[in-house]
């Protein structure tokens, strides 16, 4: 068995901790090589300072130090809550876009530098935001998630958010590749199908990563999503999308994330081991199973995959950059307080939208 602080290469899971601190059972999958990641919940969290220490911990046990990494997107995706600003859904950006594309774009910056700089503050290294969906009106997993129906107001609005991640320390991941927003199946819950041909997707929910990539863009989350017009198996399981088309034709050079592999939209490829394996033998640097320890310890027994060195480099850059000395120092700041401010000009966030529906990476709080 590893011990605490023993150098050691990233693994190729993340995985979830049960609570607010970490138990012996914890400790033990975190320590395994085969583990690069954690991923946070609603559940692990109680206060800044208590979320503080978890990271501290969960970094102390490796190094180099497994990923943190928390679906914090605002609105109805946000897992922090008390002691965090209430970041409203991107839709809301999107609303402001149609009237004033400038002022949007501004307040995507601030919103992102205000999630960013929150959360690096307390030791995460980053989020799975942005959502680059298109909002077809069809989608309730998506819904008010995405920030608009039209290509260019996702890509100027998402940028901007990706900026103020930038600003803070914190580097972006846009989801769901090539695009969940289309069909209404919720891919936590059953195994969507979008029938739209290759060209259909190119001039439209492509347009975002695309553009999102050429800009910079660290990583990306494919979606539990089948387009049988190109591939029969799901994005996330599939070379031709993740080879082929993003790494290839896209030009794509930072991190694939997987979905989580614990999903009905996952169920297609088999068992948990063969989904892992499925995942990653497609193309991703990474895999995600939440919410299943039974399962996650299925895979540290019987998975065998080194990653390759091109994945190490790719996942060393989710780091989280320097960030405030404390969350004094960044609540006093003058960048803060005045996005606090702008954002604040939104209106209120309603709280039991904001923090009590399911919709998230890996499907629970």
């Amino acid at each position: 068995m590893n011990h605490p602080g023993l150098h050691l290469p990233l693994g190729p899971l993340m995985l979830d901790v049960v609570g607010t601190a970490l138990t012996e059972d914890d400790r033990r999958r975190l320590r395994h090589p085969l583990v690069g990641g954690v991923i946070l919940f609603k559940r692990n969290y109680e206060s800044p300072e208590q979320i503080a220490a978890l990271t501290r911990e969960i970094h102390a046990l490796r190094s180099p130090h497994l990923l943190i990494g928390v679906d914090h997107e605002g609105g109805r995706v946000q897992r922090f809550r008390a002691g965090f600003t209430p970041i409203p859904p991107m839709r809301r950006l999107g609303e402001v876009w149609d009237e004033h594309p400038q002022r949007a774009r501004l307040l995507a910056k601030d919103a992102g530098y205000i999630m960013g700089a929150e959360l690096r503050a307390v030791g995460v290294d980053f989020s799975f935001t942005p959502v680059l969906d298109l909002d077809y009106g069809a989608s309730g997993v998506i819904g008010d998630r995405a920030f608009h129906r039209k290509p260019q107001a996702v890509v100027e609005l998402a940028h901007a958010l990706m900026l103020g991640l930038h600003e803070a320390g914190m580097n972006a991941v846009g989801k769901h590749f090539p695009g969940h927003g289309y069909i209404a199946a919720d891919s936590h819950l059953e195994i969507p199908v979008d029938e739209r041909p290759l060209e259909d997707l190119e001039f439209a929910d492509l347009i975002p990563f695309r553009q999102m990539i050429d800009w910079g863009l660290a990583a990306i989350m494919p979606a539990h999503v089948i387009y049988p017009k190109v591939d029969d198996k799901p994005a996330g399981f599939s070379r031709r999308w993740l080879q082929d088309i993003l790494r290839g034709r896209l030009g794509f050079e930072g991190v694939i994330f997987s979905d989580d592999l614990a999903m009905e939209g996952a169920s297609v490829a088999g068992g948990a081991l063969e989904r892992a394996r499925a995942a990653l033998e497609a193309g991703c640097d990474m895999a995600l199973m939440c919410n299943r320890p039974e399962l996650a310890d299925e895979l540290l027994a019987r998975l065998q995959w080194p990653l390759a060195p091109v994945s190490l480099v790719r996942l060393a850059r989710m780091h989280g950059r320097p960030h405030p000395p404390s969350r004094v120092a960044l609540h006093e700041s003058t960048r803060y307080t005045k996005a606090v401010h702008h954002l604040a000009g939104l209106g209120p966030v309603d709280a039991e939208l904001a923090f009590n529906d399911p919709s998230n990476t890996c499907g629970k709080n």
